[in-house]
């Protein structure tokens, strides 16, 4: 290797440490305008630059907004690709909330298995959630798939005493069935057994759930709300399991 050719190997690598520098110190000063004005204690766990429009993401949780290299603005809203009219916000999403579904507790779920059971999905239900009951209407009437409910008490002050009834129960999927698909309730959980309430409580908050029914899948992405038949069936054909 000739002389020249170091130099100017050593010149561009001097000019890239030098605007990965200079990137990394501007997302430290967005997040450090914009957080204070946040409020309410609200931290920005991560800002980067984005390939469209000059605009940075602010990650805060799960959530994803947007704002200018001077950090004078914030924004609210989808980013729409108009060539593909792919909607990046959404598979951006997609990818931050992403869990493994393998590491989920699932000896702590209700467990139902309909038909050959090879379709899998984990559910996080409250059993005082409407829509919760609505999208077990559904459930009901699909086949061929394995669902583990986590029953996730952040509704109602008895949703906790409603989830360890049904897990106290000697039948636990059909005392689960019979109340949010009939509102029949179970009866009153003998005093010597626990539920796993507040294992599921802390597990729903790591992973950023704020409203049931939150719908994973195998691929580790969510779903969040009472989707239709449609809906679902069409998110399980596209996942290979």
């Amino acid at each position: 290797m000739t002389k020249l050719t170091i130099f100017a190997a050593a010149a561009a690598f001097s000019l890239a440490a030098g605007a990965a520098f200079a990137q990394t110190s501007q997302e430290a000063a967005i997040k450090k305008a914009i957080e204070p004005r946040l409020g309410n204690g609200v931290k920005i766990d991560s800002v980067t630059k984005t390939p469209y429009g000059g605009l940075y993401e602010v990650r805060v949780g799960g959530d994803i907004l947007y704002t200018d290299a001077k950090a004078e603005y914030l924004f609210v809203g989808r980013i729409i690709d108009t060539k593909t009219m792919q909607d990046q916000t959404k598979a951006r999403l997609d990818e931050i909330n992403k869990i493994k579904f393998a590491d989920l507790p699932f000896d702590s779920a209700l467990k139902m298995v309909k038909g050959n059971g090879k379709r899998v999905i984990a559910v996080f239900e409250d059993p005082n959630c409407g829509y919760c009951k609505r999208f077990r209407q559904t459930l009901n009437e699909m086949d061929n798939v394995t669902v583990y409910t986590f029953m996730y008490n952040i509704l109602s002050e008895d949703s906790s005493i409603k989830s360890r009834n049904i897990w106290c129960s000697t039948d636990r999927v059909k005392a689960w069935d019979d109340w949010m698909l009939k509102g029949k309730e179970a009866a009153a959980a003998p005093a010597n057994c626990t539920a796993p309430n507040d294992k599921i409580f802390e597990l729903g908050q790591r992973l950023k759930i704020t409203g049931t029914p939150t719908i994973f899948f195998t691929d580790g992405t969510r779903i969040p709300g009472a989707v239709d038949m449609k809906t679902l069936e069409s998110k399980l054909a596209s996942i290979k399991q």
